[in-house]
């Protein structure tokens, strides 16, 4: 409990009732009454611009989520079975649960200026999601203007002051957390960095170096 930052909290007739993120640390908790499960999310830590544009605690009520509430549970009986494969299946019913929690966010409108506000609008959302599906492309400021049906000048704009940085500085940052995940997962490095647009490992490596503080190579699982 005391390292978990998702919390999972029944109500009174042991359904699940509650969500609990705590975005920018640990829950502290030794132990807590109606708790379903307790569980550690890593996104990249606080450079993940999903995670920056959250308060620091969001509770994510289940009461009138029915899918979400047989998610949860799914989950605890996963986790209590420890069954063949039960942390893969765990750990894809958690990245479901994350982002239904994140819709929730974007849904109620809680945002200020960070990703998730500017997902909530309908213009930047067509440029932020086209920047997620297709990180590798070599996207210029006009190209996602174009997807956002703006004009460049507008597009920039609105873009730095709902999301709260540039459109290049938000795809350099993302195209990072994503090499990031894969070079934790053992890929190579020069796979990497092509993956994700670099002109070289190099270039990679000097990019990942300035946002981490180390080169890629040292996190590749030995």
């Amino acid at each position: 409990m005391p390292d978990a930052n998702l919390v999972a909290f029944a109500a009174a007739d042991g359904t699940p009732a509650r969500v609990t993120f705590y975005v920018s640390k640990n829950c502290g908790l030794e132990e807590a009454a109606g708790v379903i499960f307790s569980a550690h999310v890593d996104w990249s830590g606080p450079a993940n611009p999903l995670l920056a544009a959250l308060p620091a605690q969001v509770d994510f009520d289940l009461t009138t989520q029915e899918d979400t509430r047989a998610l949860v549970s799914l989950m605890s009986e996963e986790a209590r079975g420890n069954r063949c494969g039960a942390q893969t299946v765990i750990n894809r019913l958690g990245e479901v649960l994350m982002v239904r929690l994140l819709r929730d966010q974007i849904e109620r409108g809680t945002t200020e200026a960070g990703l998730l506000a500017g997902m909530a609008d309908p213009r930047l959302h067509r440029a932020i999601v086209s920047i997620h599906d297709h990180p590798e492309r070599l996207w210029s400021n006009a190209d996602l203007a174009e997807v956002a049906g703006l004009s460049l000048s507008r597009f920039a704009e609105l873009f730095g002051q709902i999301v709260g940085e540039t459109p290049m500085g938000y795809l350099r940052r993302w195209r990072l957390i994503l090499a990031r995940q894969d070079v934790l997962r053992g890929d190579r490095i020069d796979a990497v960095s092509r993956r994700y647009g670099y002109g070289s490992a190099e270039s990679f490596t000097r990019a990942f170096r300035k946002a981490y503080g180390t080169a890629p190579s040292a996190l590749r699982p030995s």
